[in-house]
């Protein structure tokens, strides 16, 4: 079947107020850019006009400027789910400007076929390659681009001939069905393959396509420093010993890891530690980290759901396909973080927060309780459903004006139920067995920072006793002092319990 040839402001023009919109790609990696960058200027006329136009948005996760920056800064967004780290965006949803969903990655696609949020009125499926008979080989990331694809009314395909093609083959695309048919996602392995190298397209629902050549917007992270590099180096030794002991198989297990400075320190020391064996990643996203380890043969195999990599980085792949073609695997979202599968592998999940309170409660998504920062992204379904579940970060934030241990934290992500080990660069608190006092007397002795360690002890000495301790009167005192005086180190309890 012959397709036309639309300029991307001639596809924009299929968008209307109102509409639905399904995108490929999870974070920049694999996103629309031409369309969703017209889209945006669609939106200034029409409001300069005096008319309206908002659309939803749905993702796999994260995007680039081209889709959540310049839809933002023109009040073009109505709704968006799920996951989002754009900082217009941010700013956007914090000033109660846009209905933000911040879900769990692997519900996004099923959320969506289970009509929770309505239909989807336009796809747009970035592709390396697109075939007359419907097959499109998608680019750097999988995301929901098979539900939505499956789900629009119309479908615009983004040629986006800054990927190369010999990146096909790399896709491993498999859309569950949904109860009451549900069955078991055959994956044993991090290296099992179970779908097609490609999303198979309803011809008749392709109003277009749109040819372009515009890079990846990858973000490049900031280089390790002695905090990070300590972080990670704790996490190493936490799982070298473990492994010693047994509780971890000798083979290893397969790793989990979030984004950020300190996933790349954590890999780093992880690739260092000779006595931790080559290990396999089942994650949602792989960095530069992670490329360079396969390179290295620290990593066996990598199964993703996004090359969210630089693209130096992700030009070396493609240009390298041959060594890479048996080491990678990328999966739509619902699979690479499908508990299901996460609990039977035996995943090690490691994720960053924001904050982590006395008794385990971890917060990654929200300061101070009210500003949302980035969203939960998958770190849930990981966690949960980890053999082992470890969060991260480094003690104080803003020069230490903030602590990241703190009494009851100011919005929970993730219950005490769900956590095993909280670790920053003090050290390693081990909350697997212990009940709320001892996980509370651990978390202080050996993550909190030195400035705020004696507060941490009188917060304890003055809450109520029970199964859990808590002061309902002080139990936010850190951050209201912060929000107050702009330094959590000047709690005075006594202020909160007159």
């Amino acid at each position: 079947m012959e397709f036309t040839k639309l300029t991307a402001a001639e596809a924009a023009q299929f968008i209307k107020d109102g509409y639905n919109i399904g995108l490929s790609g999870f974070t920049p990696a694999g996103t629309p850019k031409a369309v969703t960058a017209e889209v945006a200027k669609i939106a200034e006329a029409e409001h300069a006009a005096g008319r309206p136009f908002q659309i939803g948005i749905f993702t796999g996760a994260s995007t680039g400027i081209s889709t959540d920056g310049l839809l933002a800064a023109c009040g073009a967004i109505r709704y968006r789910a799920p996951y989002t780290t754009n900082p217009e965006f941010r700013k956007r949803v914090n000033a109660g400007e846009i209905a933000y969903n911040d879900i769990h990655l692997s519900q996004m696609a099923q959320e969506l076929r289970y009509g929770f949020m309505g239909k989807v009125d336009v796809a747009i499926l970035e592709c390396c390659e697109f075939t007359p008979d419907g097959k499109a080989y998608l680019t750097a990331a999988g995301g929901i681009a098979p539900t939505v694809a499956r789900m629009a009314d119309k479908i615009i395909i983004e040629v986006n001939h800054f990927h190369s093609t010999n990146s096909i083959g790399l896709h491993d695309v498999y859309e569950p069905l949904d109860p009451p048919a549900r069955t078991v996602i055959p994956i044993n392995h991090a290296s099992d393959r179970i779908g097609l190298p490609y999303v198979q397209v309803d011809v008749n629902k392709v109003v277009g396509i749109v040819e372009c050549n515009i890079p990846d917007e990858a973000r490049a992270f900031t280089a390790p420093d002695p905090i990070t590099d300590k972080i990670g180096q704790n996490v190493a030794d936490f799982l070298a010993n473990d492994m010693k002991r047994g509780i971890i198989p000798s083979s290893f297990l397969p790793l989990q890891s979030g984004v950020g400075n300190i996933a790349n320190a954590v890999l780093g020391a992880l690739g260092r530690d000779k006595t931790i064996p080559a290990f396999e990643m089942y994650t949602e996203v792989l960095q530069d980290a992670v490329v360079d380890l396969i390179r290295q043969g620290r990593v066996k195999f990598g199964s993703t759901c996004s090359l969210t990599v630089t693209n130096d980085c992700l030009k070396g792949i493609y240009d390298d396909i041959d060594f890479f073609r048996d080491k990678l695997v990328l999966r739509p979202s619902e699979i690479s973080n499908s508990p299901e599968v996460v609990r039977r592998l035996g995943i090690i999940s490691i994720n960053t927060a924001i904050e982590a309170d006395l008794y385990g409660h971890i917060n990654s998504t929200q300061i101070c309780g009210t500003k949302m920062m980035n969203g939960i992204g998958g770190s849930g379904d990981f966690t949960r459903n980890a053999y082992i579940s470890i969060f991260t970060c480094p003690s104080v934030a803003k020069n230490g004006m903030i602590s990241s241990i703190v009494p009851m934290v100011s919005h929970a992500d993730h219950t005490e139920h769900d956590v095993n080990i909280v670790i920053t660069e003090n050290g390693i608190a081990d909350l697997r067995g212990k009940s709320p006092i001892e996980r509370a007397k651990t978390i202080i002795e050996n993550c909190a920072h030195p400035d705020y360690k004696q507060l941490l002890w009188d917060y304890l000495k003055i809450s109520a006793k029970g199964h859990t301790c808590h002061s309902m009167a002080a139990a936010l005192s850190f951050h209201e002092t912060f929000l107050r005086k702009g330094d959590m180190r000047l709690t005075d309890f006594n202020e909160y319990l007159k």
